[in-house]
């Protein structure tokens, strides 16, 4: 099936809605029908004299009008002039008036199209040619006015149709500046305010357009001198032989006066629709300033415009609540004025209600009505084909009632055209409706099977156009639904359209649409199509990008797959550049090596057949800014300069401070300084300068991209030599040796000399001894040694710059010391207080001052363990050294080791070294307690008893008194269990533990003790070795249900093994099972364990000989650097039925003990069983 398409989209869906629902009663051209008028010309045309005039008057109707005119109200014979022809099938008339006069065929025209139907007619036409003549010849006389007087050029421009548009010129065509001293008035004269003397010139030239028949008329120019009062004086001098008539050569300044409109109120009136202009000129001295205000309300929004620099207030569209008092307001310095304009607005007729067209049946009613508003209120007259509907034949089924007239039971044959005419004293109005009488059955308009294509969440409007009479009632359906199309989402409307407010994917589909009327039905299919819509999801983003560097805008967009899109990219709403920079990918733009021109506004512009998206971002283009331009030095002082610069271009990015450097090319040549900067805003610095340098600076302007480029360089301003303004700094007096004072200080630079034969007077003397200063000048030196001083003595130094211009000011004083020597002296009545075992306080008495020889940098204590306090420790001597900053008097030895002999001795230090240590003193600690034993270990594991081993700590710190033993048992969940404590004496180095449990885990603590306590703990773990001869151990186990269970399966497992075996050696048959019994490798019993509840193997031996594979270490220890996985490793092997039903298994495992420092860990015993 070929389907027509139709696209909607939300863009257009205004103006298809006006067109579905507004259209007045179409009927088809196949039907009889009156005349309609489809075109006219203007009521008021003005016609170009040099063109055929061409009046347009078409209409259609059937059978097909024909047409005839009126001209100034009565019947136009066309066949009676040459000049005039009417088209073919047209009433249109085309007047030749080549040859003629236009002004013979002005006048009002009026058409009629008629058929047996009845008459349509036309509005009144009125036909005027345009005029555009030329200016009166007249001779303009010099305008001579004193300044600051009020002036008007009057521009006065022949009357033409339609009135021509003024503007002022010189006479090389460029429009004269105008401002809110100087401006045009609406009546095209130029107003002056007040006049300046640059007013004066010879080309004040007002020009006219014409519009109609673009031509521009001009108008002689005017001449204005302006006179200043300084002329007029002269003048008046001359003239009377006086002087100074005006005291002085100002304009006397004057209150604002109005001159338009005059006087302090006036009125105008505007029609409904059209502009409202009011217009307030004032003059005045100073130029006025002027105001608008709506003393009744406020001023109409987005309709509202002040032009002409306030002089004319501009209201477009005017409305009934555009009435009312406006003010305007003229000030200035002396004094403000008021004027008030009262606006009244009329109207001319419009349509509230515009008659339509009725098609009705026989017998059928109807009305037409023709309402329309004005001010005053027009008056409303009904015609019938063009006569007076009061002159037409009577008709009992119509009545006339004001602005309707009502039909009843109307008859064939009484169709005809009626005219509505609203008219007051500003305009009228005319309206053509038909009444057509007709039966006809119904027709569906819209073409079939076309197809709506509506974006989600749009309108959509289905069409169903129809025609019957009486008119046919629409009903919709959807699909295969036999119910009709009512409620929401639907909105049916009285001209057939569906309307769906908000289109969704589920209304997509075929529609049907039926018209049907008392003579017959009709219907239509119609598809609906809901598409996605197009959505930018990734939108450009504001770019800020350097020169040359590159830029990517995304615009990354979702749409209709049924749709084809086309993305559009525009720079500032035009098409991109024809650049091959610009790369334009599928959602990307992308622009290479940026340039300024670059900056603007980027839009990306996604466009499918329905609808369309777009997203704009800026890109702005920022570079390091222009050097700044023109340096000028002004203001030009002995110790400063001004300097002023032009900025450079600031490439988009703000100027945050210029830089100003300056090179000294007399001691510096070719180096640049920094000297100052400056905020962006300014242009100008304010340089304070030094003596003796030849300057020449530039100015370096930094925005946020960076710097600029250096500007070029100012012309060269050298300042005079003068005597220093400063002294060197830095100055320092020390020794370097017991018998000197070495004098420092930091070299001045060129700048600083002020002037040439740059010098330094070094001064020195002793300190509250000597009065007078030596001294010595010195140059191109930083430093001075004075010999032979005394050690370490106290001096007065300072340093003066001398140049030959003078010397500078008077110099700080400086206090510093000749060179240090060794003390000489060692601290007396040193003691020692021992606070424990390892602290010990040492005081002592400070040195004189005298002594020391240097500066007091502090006291130092060396003190060593001779040896311990146990006679057959070893002697050892290892120095230590504290130093106690300052000039204290004790200190504290930390860290000392208990029960020791320790010497020790103290001295005095300053820079030059240490002084004579005083004599060695010794002291004793007392005990402490003692350290870790050095070892402990398990040597012997048995079944219930275990030996320990241990070494005395290395560190006895006293005499030891014993050792403590505690331990505890480990279950297999880390539980521990009650702690037993043995104290064993100081001379035992092993203990074997009796009567502990096989197989169990035990935690041992041990640490030794002296007479101040007992020392840090070392610990270990053992396990007791697994009991193999003693299955009676095991009985508590068994008590327990889930053995009992076990037991009784395997009991049920033999008894039937047993028979199995009893039946077949009763048949003859000879299984050896003893004999593979016997070959079993070490077949032993294994007793079941109480912590893993496990069967042992079956033995044919009384001895505990060792499992096979089992691993036994040599002292039933496990040190920490074995697995921490587990205790035991576990042995395995595979059980099967033999051929003579034995069950056969192999078993390998393995025990350990292990011994740890932390927490107890698990121990896992599992074992395998045989049974046969």
């Amino acid at each position: 099936m070929e389907r027509t398409r139709t696209r909607l989209g939300a863009a257009v869906f205004l103006m298809l809605i006006l067109g579905h629902l507004g259209n007045a009663l179409e009927v088809p051209l196949d039907l009889a029908q009156p005349p309609t008028i489809t075109q006219q010309s203007p009521k008021d045309y003005i016609i170009d004299p040099r063109e055929s005039i061409v009046i347009h008057c078409e209409a259609k109707g059937k059978p097909h009008p024909s047409f005839s005119w009126t001209r100034n109200g009565t019947h136009f014979d066309i066949d009676q002039d040459p000049k005039v022809t009417m088209r073919p099938r047209s009433g249109t008339l085309v007047v030749d008036i080549s040859g003629e006069k236009a002004e013979t065929y002005e006048g009002i025209y009026q058409c009629t199209a008629r058929n047996k139907h009845g008459a349509a007619v036309s509005n009144n036409i009125v036909i005027r040619q345009s005029r555009s003549p030329l200016w009166s010849k007249e001779r303009n006389e010099p305008i001579r006015v004193q300044e600051g007087e009020a002036l008007v050029l009057h521009c006065r421009p022949p009357a033409g149709l339609p009135p021509p548009i003024i503007f002022w010129m010189d006479v090389n065509f460029q429009r004269l500046p105008q401002s809110s001293r100087v401006f045009q008035a609406l009546n095209g004269d130029l107003y002056f305010s007040n006049v300046l003397k640059e007013d004066s010139r010879n080309d004040y030239i007002c020009y006219a357009r014409f519009p109609h028949t673009q031509t521009i008329q001009q108008k002689q120019p005017i001449t204005l001198l302006v006179l200043n009062l300084d002329a007029v004086n002269e003048t008046v001098a001359a003239l009377f032989n006086e002087t100074d008539l005006f005291s002085d050569g100002l304009a006397e300044e004057r209150k604002p006066t109005f001159l338009i409109p005059s006087g302090s109120s006036s009125s105008k009136m505007v029609l409904r629709g059209q502009v409202l202009e009011l217009e307030c000129i004032t003059e005045g001295l100073p130029t006025p300033e002027v105001s608008w205000s709506k003393l009744s309300g406020e001023f109409p929004d987005k309709r509202t415009s002040i032009v002409t620099f306030q002089k004319i207030l501009r209201i477009v569209n005017v409305s009934d609540a555009d009435a009312g008092e406006y003010r305007c307001t003229a000030h200035n310095r002396l004094a403000s004025v008021h004027h008030t304009i009262r606006v009244t607005v009329k109207a001319a007729p419009y349509w509230l209600t515009t008659p339509r067209n009725l098609v009705l049946a026989p017998k059928e009613k109807g009305q037409l009505i023709c309402r329309a508003s004005g001010t005053p209120k027009p008056t409303i007259n009904w015609a019938m084909n063009g006569i007076p509907i009061e002159n037409s034949p009577e008709d009992p089924n119509r009545k006339v009632e004001g602005d309707t007239i009502i039909f009843e039971e109307v008859q064939t044959g009484s169709s005809a055209v009626y005219q509505c005419n609203a008219s007051n004293e500003y305009g009228y109005l005319l309206s053509n409706a038909f009444v057509n009488v007709l039966s006809e059955t119904p027709r569906v308009l819209t073409p079939a099977n076309q197809v709506y294509q509506v974006i989600r969440n749009n309108h959509a409007l289905l069409d169903c156009s129809s025609f019957g009479s009486p008119i046919p009632k629409i009903t919709w359906f959807k699909d295969s639904q036999s119910s009709t199309l009512e409620g929401d989402p639907y909105l049916l409307h009285e001209n057939g359209t569906l309307e769906i407010y908000v289109a969704q994917a589920l209304n997509s589909g075929k529609y049907i649409c039926v018209a049907r009327n008392t003579l017959g039905i009709a219907e239509n299919h119609v598809y609906l199509e809901v598409k996605e819509p197009t959505r930018i999801l990734k939108q450009p983003k504001y770019k800020v990008a350097q020169r040359n560097r590159n830029v990517v805008f995304e615009c990354k967009v979702k749409h209709d797959p049924t749709l084809i899109p086309i993305m559009i990219w525009l720079k500032d709403n035009g098409e991109l550049p024809d650049d091959e920079r610009f790369l334009v990918d599928s959602d990307s733009l992308t622009i290479t090596d940026v340039t300024e021109n670059d900056a603007g506004t980027y839009t990306c512009i996604m466009n499918t057949t329905l609808d369309h998206d777009s997203a704009s971002a800026e890109l702005t283009v920022v570079e390091q800014p222009d050097p700044p331009t023109d340096l000028e030095l002004t203001d030009m002082k002995p110790r400063s300069v001004q300097l002023t610069w032009i900025p450079g271009d600031e490439h988009n990015s703000p100027i945050h401070k210029f830089v100003i450097q300056y090179t000294d090319s007399l001691h510096d040549h070719g180096h640049w300084h920094n000297l100052t900067h400056v905020p962006g805003s300014k242009t100008t610095a304010h340089l304070e300068l030094s003596p003796y340098v030849h300057y020449s600076f530039r100015v370096l302007a930094l925005n946020a991209v960076g710097l600029s480029d250096p500007s070029n360089p100012s012309h060269m301003y050298k300042t005079n030599p003068a005597a220093p303004d400063e002294n060197p700094s830095g100055v320092k007096g020390f020794g370097t040796e017991h018998d000197n004072l070495m004098i420092l200080w930091k070299p001045m630079s060129g700048l600083q000399a002020n002037g040439p034969g740059l010098q330094y007077k070094v001064m020195w003397r002793k300190k509250d001894v000597d009065k007078n200063w030596t001294s010595v000048t010195v140059a191109n030196v930083s430093k001075f040694m004075v010999s032979g001083t005394p050690t370490f003595t106290p001096y007065e130094v300072k340093v003066q710059a001398i140049n030959n211009n003078g010397i500078g000011p008077d110099p700080v004083v400086v206090t510093g010391h000749s060179g240090e020597d060794l003390p000489v002296q060692a601290p007396d009545n040193v003691q020692v207080l021992v606070l424990n075992s390892t602290l010990a306080e040492v005081h002592w008495e400070p040195v004189p001052p005298k002594t020391v020889r240097g500066h007091l940098k502090g006291y130092k204590v060396y003190y060593w363990r001779e040896r311990s306090l146990h006679k057959h420790n070893p002697h050892r001597v290892e120095k230590q050294l504290l130093t106690f900053s300052g000039n204290k008097s004790h200190g504290m030895l930390p860290g000392l080791q208990p029960y020791s002999l320790y010497l020790f001795n103290v001295m005095v230090y300053n820079g030059k070294g240490e002084g004579p240590a005083s004599s060695n003193l010794q002291f004793e600690t007392p005990e402490g307690v003692p350290g870790r034993p050095s070892f402990l270990r398990i040597t012997n594991s048995n079944l219930n008893n275990l030996t320990l081993e241990w070494g005395p700590p290395n560190d006895l710190n006293g005499h030891l008194t014993g050792y403590i033993l505690k331990y505890q048992q480990v279950n297999n969940s880390n539980e521990l269990g009650p702690m037993e404590e043995l104290a064993l004496p100081a001379n035992k180095t092993s203990i074997t533990l009796p009567n502990l449990k096989y197989s169990t885990r035990y935690k041992f603590y041990f640490n030794a003790k002296t007479g101040q306590g007992a020392g840090p703990v070392i610990t270990e773990e053992a396990v007791t070795i697994m009991d193999e001869a003693m299955p009676s151990r095991q009985v508590d186990i068994a008590t327990q249900g889930w053995f009992i269970g076990l037991m009784c399966a395997i009991a049920l497992l033999i008894l039937v093994l047993l028979i199995i075996c009893f039946i077949k050696r009763n048949k003859g048959g000879k299984y050896p099972v003893k004999e593979k019994e016997d070959a079993h490798t070490d077949p032993e019993f294994q007793p079941m364990k109480e912590d893993d509840c496990t069967f042992g193997e079956y033995s044919d031996t009384e001895d505990h000989k060792p499992l096979k594979g089992s691993r036994t270490p040599s002292n039933g220890t496990v040190h920490r650097d074995s697995s921490d996985d587990s205790l035991v490793d576990y042995g395995g092997g595979d059980g099967q039925f033999n051929e003579d039903g034995s069950f056969i298994g192999q078993y390998s495992g393995k025990s350990s003990i292990r011994e740890t420092a932390e927490g107890p860990s698990p121990v896992n015993t599992t074992a395998m069983n045989s049974f046969v």
